[in-house]
């Protein structure tokens, strides 16, 4: 091991959520595991990020390794608080980024407002043209550029976009630009369209590199300002950040490609459930990540989460650089439940947010949720609330809810809440429908892996809604995002467009491509401070039958594939997909994939639930009793999970504790522990 390299030792893992900054701190020498929850300052996240270390005892100069999952660009985007940016494009296509696809943000009504990233007036365009094969049709007017570049700076941009036409098949054109940039510009950011994302699509590629100019000073101000607070407490080692992708990349080189930081939070709790799930022996999961504000879910096959080149962020808004495919609803503890105007009860997407927060948070909110629904109907504890600034009577929660949604419905307080709660299970449920049914899988061969804080306590009746047999709950639920830092591989996405029918595909040049992807992501890995176990390549292709829009992901054995091989696995998954077969149809190679993965160093993952704490008995563990309310009041026991005995057997109803969340056993379910820690909840009639 290099000085700066650490693949042991101490590893800090550290998410910046909306609300908490949480920490894992992983010590393999002594066989020890810290955790930490501050209050994320949304000012500065760095400050909530020493805060955490602080919280922790983690003397900062002794770590190895720190791991960051990072808001900054998912927050900028999302409220469009970006940077000034201009940007330079092909002549006559300055408004590729706002016509987009045709599409409307309602798909009903003449109405809808669309802002593009980039305002007209900073748009530019000079003369050159590329064909879609590559060949020169207009020569790159350099004076031209160089004055556009001159105007951009007068209007104050910070950022600089070159996007021009067909780069992706030939990209000496903005190569050149980029030289000249670089002489020009006052400062590093600079985006070549074909640099992010060497696909074809003009508009996709377009947003993609907007985007990642608009973040890119944020980003390079924060991890700059963080590694300084660092660098001046000792720590002197390399400290990663998490992509999308589910790796994560020095802090060094991320802010070049920081569109890929964009849904990293998300990431890294997906990658934390596969871990799980892998040393588990439930390879397939479908992930269930309830906050505050939404609800975020993923799938997992075989120990691997789905990642996909096409996420939308918001209307018109497509970034396509690979982001762990994660699907995003409304319904999060905040979320508001009201009666509208023709008296139905509507639950979402509304949100209390942080601030007020719900009733129950004690900070001034008057409207009823998800939190204050579970709370009335005793199945969250009053006075554990991470959240809570001042304890609410559960009579004042009672009152808002027999006036606000009792009185209209006809019903009692406690049958408003739980009809809140089921509607607010239909809607996550319709979630986890998206990333399994619509895609061909079905949700009855997977186990339902719940986290965040308020996960575990609709889990149960998720996976009932669903026919998902089993709930597979991970030792800290409510900080799995920061575990996944700790336990994410260095990873490396690289994108190639092909794009002709698969019979005028050359193979060998084909072959040559995949080669120059693996020996650049493995060179990239190589160069990280950062040791790994083993190297892992991915290749893949999309794919489609000649005429259609949309494209298939085709994994691939080996980077070395025949051309009747290639059709063999598309038609073979296109049939998995859409059950129909189109012999008669030519199939096109499209794109080019390869994912390039280092893999560190096992975790033990038993750590994370201090042994000693653990009781002899079940009973032991119990700390009491209360009424909770499933289709009417039932007494249950109430358990605290650190002392549940490593062997405990759980039959429901039960209530089950922790620090970080709250584990609702229906009755008839039953729970087992493993030798991880985990808790395995078998719904009741499941094999």
């Amino acid at each position: 091991m290099t000085e700066t390299a650490a693949s042991s030792g101490i590893v800090a893992g550290i998410d910046v959520g909306g609300t908490f900054t949480d920490l894992v701190l992983y010590d393999s020498r002594a066989g020890a595991v810290r955790l930490a929850k501050v209050p994320t300052t949304l000012d500065n996240q760095s400050t909530g990020v020493v805060g955490a270390l602080d919280a922790a005892g983690a003397e900062i100069a002794a770590l190895d390794l720190i791991v960051h999952g990072t808001t900054t660009t998912t927050n900028a985007v999302l409220e469009r608080a970006l940077c000034k940016t201009g940007l330079i494009t092909t002549m006559g296509f300055r408004d590729v980024l706002e016509l987009g696809r045709r599409t409307r943000p309602q798909a009903y009504g003449l109405k809808g407002s669309f802002r593009p990233l980039i305002p007209r007036d900073l748009r530019l365009e000079i003369p050159e043209r590329m064909d879609a094969s590559g060949g020169e049709l207009v020569a790159l007017d350099e004076p031209a550029l160089r004055d556009a570049i001159g105007r951009l700076k007068a209007e104050g941009c910070e950022a600089l976009v070159i996007h021009f036409l067909h780069a992706y098949a030939n990209p000496a054109h903005e190569l050149r630009a980029g030289e000249i940039a670089a002489e020009l510009w006052p400062n590093e950011n600079i985006t070549l369209g074909h640099a992010l994302l060497s696909e074809s699509r003009e508009f996709e590629r377009g947003v993609t590199a907007a985007v990642n100019a608009s973040v890119q000073p944020l980003l390079r101000r924060y991890v700059e300002r963080l590694a300084d607070r660092l660098a001046a407490r000792g720590y002197r080692h390399e400290l990663l950040v998490m992509n999308g992708n589910g790796g994560m990349v020095s802090a060094r080189i991320v802010a070049k490609e920081a569109a890929k930081t964009v849904m990293s939070g998300p990431a890294s709790g997906v990658m934390a459930a596969a871990y799980t799930g892998r040393r588990a022996g439930i390879p397939d999961l479908l992930t269930y990540d309830m906050g505050g504000t939404s609800t975020d879910v993923a799938l997992i096959r075989g120990a691997e989460p789905a990642v996909s080149h096409e996420i939308e962020i918001e209307y018109a808004m497509p970034i396509h650089v690979p982001m762990v495919d994660v699907r995003t609803v409304g319904a999060g503890g905040g979320s508001i439940a009201r009666v509208n105007a023709a008296g139905l009860l509507q639950v979402g997407p509304e949100s209390a947010g942080s601030t007020p927060g719900p009733i129950c948070y004690g900070r001034g909110g008057t409207r009823p949720t998800i939190s204050d629904a579970n709370l009335l109907l005793g199945r969250m504890n009053p006075e554990k609330l991470n959240a809570a600034s001042a304890q609410v009577s559960l009579d004042t929660i009672r009152t808002i809810f027999a006036a606000d949604l009792g009185v209209p419905l006809g019903v009692s307080a406690e049958d408003a809440a739980a009809a809140v709660l089921r509607i607010a299970t239909a809607k996550m449920a319709d979630a986890v429908r998206m990333v399994s049914i619509s895609l061909g899988e079905d949700p009855r061969d997977f186990a339902l892996f719940a986290f965040g804080g308020a996960g575990p306590l609709h889990a149960s009746a998720i996976a009932r809604e669903l026919g998902v047999p089993r709930v597979l709950v991970p030792a800290r639920p409510g900080i799995t995002n920061a575990l996944g830092c700790v336990v994410a591989d260095l990873r490396h996405d690289f994108v190639n467009t092909v794009n002709k029918p698969l019979d005028l595909v050359d193979i060998e040049a084909l072959h040559a491509v995949f080669a120059r992807q693996i020996e650049t992501g493995t060179a990239a890995i190589n160069a990280e401070a950062v040791e790994v176990e083993e190297i892992r390549v991915l290749p893949s292709v999309d794919m489609q039958f000649i005429g259609q829009t949309h494209l298939l992901r085709v994994p691939l054995p080996g980077p070395k594939p025949t051309r009747e091989e290639l059709r063999a696995l598309f038609e073979a998954a296109y049939f998995r997909r859409f059950q129909v077969e189109l012999p008669e149809i030519r199939p096109a190679l499209v794109n080019v994939n390869t994912s390039v993965i280092g893999r560190r160093s096992e975790i033990d993952l038993g750590l994370l639930i201090d042994a000693a704490g653990r009781r002899a008995t079940l009973a032991e563990a119990q700390t009491g009793s209360r009424r909770v309310w499933f289709d009417g009041w039932v007494e249950t026991p109430v358990y605290w999970r650190d002392h549940l005995p490593a062997t405990a057997v759980i039959a429901g109803p039960a209530i089950i504790e922790q620090m970080d969340t709250t584990i609702v056993l229906e009755p008839g379910d039953s729970a087992a522990q493993d030798q991880d820690g985990n808790i395995l909840i078998t719904l009741k009639g499941a094999a």
